[in-house]
């Protein structure tokens, strides 16, 4: 029987936690016993908050501290909300979680991964997404412009150019809003961004697979082209996903799991809405890193 301080004790920590916290633990618990895997959730507070919350190579430290103490051999699965982020910090993730679970990493995602977190989803063996669910385009941008739009620009004044020299003047005028390298720096974040979501789909969702290379090049021809989509904040749902090759489950066809994601999902909303929590990253045993939205 616990003593009077014992009790003191557990009623002045209960009191210190945060509700929000609570709960959304609570429901991270519930998810793992649901699902008889480690859970990793991977949540920015961008939509609420109108901040970045976007991948960083901080959250390799973030990944390390949840990772710490879990047995690697129930394998991952990783819930991802996310509008992306640096290219480079998302691949020394990729390669990190690999090394740690062994390739046996499944997304979940309960609403959103754009950009390098739809890279990231692709390094998974597959990717659970409810109707609801979105990827994104892979299309680096530079500040909000897309590389693709800014070798197109290039190539269009080189074609006018050629065609009427008198029109140097008015492209000179558009290009100089760009320095000397800023082409090749374009180029070259191209070829990465394919390059990563390439290798990431070989190396584990296609690993086994004796036609994938035809099926990645398709896969990655189709999320790398800025003219077909458009603008990268297209959504990719579900149906789009399986058409185009990703290996893809419906939330829908398991209800006691699309019950269990969602519910926690609204955690996470919940608390990005009432709390300074920008980004948080954590597992079904509490342990977390939370990054606090920035004040001026």
């Amino acid at each position: 029987m616990p003593s009077w301080q014992e009790v003191q004790k557990e009623i002045l920590y209960l009191s210190s936690l945060n509700p929000f916290d609570m709960v959304r633990r609570k429901y991270l618990t519930s998810l793992a016993e649901t699902t008889g895997r480690n859970i990793i959730c991977y949540y920015s507070g961008w939509l609420q908050k109108n901040c970045q919350g976007s991948i960083s190579e901080e959250d390799m430290n973030a990944f390390m501290s949840v990772i710490h103490g879990l047995d690697k051999t129930k394998g991952l699965d990783l819930l991802l909300h996310t509008p992306g982020g640096d290219l480079t910090a998302t691949e020394a993730l990729i390669n990190y979680l690999k090394k740690m679970f062994q390739k046996d990493i499944r997304a979940i995602i309960p609403q959103i991964s754009m950009s390098a977190g739809t890279v990231l989803a692709c390094s998974c063996k597959e990717i659970i997404m409810g109707k609801q669910s979105s990827l994104g385009p892979i299309d680096p941008q530079f500040g909000g412009i897309p590389a693709q739009g800014i070798i197109e620009e290039f190539e269009e004044a080189i074609a006018s150019i050629e065609k009427n020299p008198a029109s140097i003047p008015v492209w000179q005028t558009l290009l100089a809003k760009y320095h000397p390298t800023f082409l090749g720096e374009a180029q070259k974040a191209i070829i990465l961004s394919k390059e990563m979501c390439s290798f990431a789909l070989k190396d584990n969702m296609f690993y086994s697979d004796t036609q994938k290379n035809k099926k990645v090049k398709k896969i990655v021809d189709w999320l790398s082209s800025h003219g077909k989509s458009k603008t990268h904040s297209r959504h990719f749902d579900f149906e789009t996903c399986k058409t185009q090759g990703l290996k893809v489950k419906r939330l829908e066809d398991d209800q006691e799991l699309q019950d269990a994601v969602l519910t926690l999902h609204h955690a996470y909303m919940q608390t990005f809405s009432n709390t300074t929590a920008a980004k948080i990253v954590e597992n079904q045993n509490g342990q977390s890193m939370i990054f606090n939205q920035r004040i001026a």
